[in-house]
């Protein structure tokens, strides 16, 4: 069985958190940050999922990421989930960049794992999960910038809407097809 790459992801931004702990100014260079976008730094679409406002914010993103993360990576295979995490982090980036003012500077992976709330919105009952949960984890996650100033919500929603549409899109891995 391949190594799971939610697991190796966690690994990974975590440990791009703590670099940056050491290395402030990483922080800067992976951030979404609108006026640097508008001067080519396109790679910050991506870079993003990288950097997090701290161990908290860090905390909440990686264990939503986890847990929803891993059931659909096991329902959708390894490519198929790789390209749901880029389209929804690129339409939580997107949304953010484009409805932000420039000067806006936003961090985290919220954009990607509010996508894998989309997705699993469309496709959790065939996974075997709660629709109603999957939908109040949604309603609560949403609230949240209503609630603590300076979230980024517009990254939230770009995200949860591009995860969603993608899974309307994605079939199951093989082995999951009878889950229709």
């Amino acid at each position: 069985m391949p190594q799971s790459l939610t697991r190796n992801l966690v690994f990974f931004i975590s440990g791009c958190f703590l670099l940056t702990l050491f290395q402030p100014n990483l922080e800067y260079e992976f951030a979404l940050y609108g006026l640097e976008i508008n001067n080519g730094q396109w790679y910050r679409l991506l870079t993003v999922a990288l950097v997090h406002g701290g161990f908290v914010h860090l905390i909440c993103n990686m264990l939503a990421f986890f847990s929803i993360g891993t059931p659909l990576e096991n329902f959708y295979g390894r490519n198929k989930y790789i390209a749901l995490l880029l389209i929804s982090l690129l339409c939580g980036s997107l949304a953010s960049f484009l409805f932000n003012p420039l000067q806006t500077v936003a961090v985290g992976a919220s954009g990607m794992i509010f996508g894998l709330f989309g997705a699993f919105a469309v496709v959790g009952k065939r996974m075997g999960g709660n629709f109603r949960e999957a939908l109040t984890l949604i309603a609560v996650n949403m609230a949240i910038p209503l609630l603590i100033p300076g979230i980024d919500w517009k990254a939230h929603l770009g995200g949860l809407i591009g995860g969603a549409l993608t899974a309307l899109v994605l079939k199951p891995a093989r082995g999951n097809i009878s889950s229709f």
